[in-house]
């Protein structure tokens, strides 16, 4: 989860965050208990694995040490904004601008993939039309997903309210190749600093399905702190799925990652 920085404002107790990441303990473990049974590994074979886990504790990862959290590498300093003049924010070899038309049908490609949809909640539409139709939608705004000049995915602001300044962000590497390589990261610091610099929100927030690991580590590195559970919140195939919602503040952003 993300710590909030001194100097900033909290209401929590330490009992309240305590119970928000007992909280994120249990998805992870429930969504590892899922993974483990579409392996193939029996309930009574599921506490060989604990072991093998707390062995790997005791022992260490050979890897200690050597990653570093988010918000040590990435800084607002590093983003380079050229949204007046071109409408485009770098942040490395990565950059997000306004998503072309011509570009939403490989997103649609990309979308006949039912793990790849089943990742947005709720679950996006798959055919050409009805995605351009959604994206070109009133209270949305997306942005295509650049690595060195090639479009590889997309970003978006949901549910914009100007009033209360907020907006919900959703966001896809479509790709396969390129998942898993901190493009993805560095596109969502890339919108965070066009939402709060640019568009001047205080608050973007983000829903993810109970087994996305990935997104729930991620988002928590980049500051955003649990704000609830939605339990069987939508159906997806033959089962209803559980819903996390995760905030960031502006303040906190700003703390976390300013010069």
């Amino acid at each position: 989860m993300g710590t909030r920085p001194k100097g900033v404002m909290v209401d929590n107790s330490d009992l309240a965050v305590k119970q928000q990441r007992e909280q994120v303990f249990k998805l992870v473990a429930k969504a590892f208990y899922r993974e483990l049974a579409n392996y193939g590994v029996a309930d009574s074979e599921v506490l060989s694995v604990a072991n093998h886990l707390l062995d790997n504790v005791v022992r260490g990862s050979p890897d200690d040490g050597a990653v570093q959290p988010t918000h040590s590498k990435l800084t607002i300093g590093t983003v380079v904004d050229e949204w007046r003049q071109r409408q485009v924010i770098h942040v490395d070899n990565v950059s997000i601008r306004p998503l072309q038309r011509d570009e939403v049908g490989l997103v649609a490609d990309w979308l006949q993939a039912p793990e790849v949809r089943a990742n947005f909640v709720p679950v996006l539409p798959g055919e050409r039309t009805a995605i351009l139709d959604y994206f070109h939608a009133g209270g949305r705004d997306y942005f295509g997903i650049c690595h060195d000049d090639r479009f590889v995915g997309i970003v978006g602001a949901e549910n914009i309210d100007a009033v209360h300044r907020k907006l919900e962000m959703k966001k896809l590497v479509g790709a396969p190749a390129l998942q898993g390589k901190g493009i993805g990261t560095r596109a969502t610091f890339a919108f965070l600093y066009h939402a709060f610099r640019v568009r001047g929100m205080h608050k973007v927030y983000v829903h993810s399905r109970d087994t996305n690991v990935r997104n729930l580590n991620l988002n928590s590195r980049l500051g955003f702190e649990l704000e609830g559970i939605f339990l069987e919140e939508f159906r997806v195939g033959e089962r209803q799925v559980d819903v996390v919602r995760m905030g960031l503040l502006e303040p906190i952003w700003t703390a976390l990652f300013g010069d």
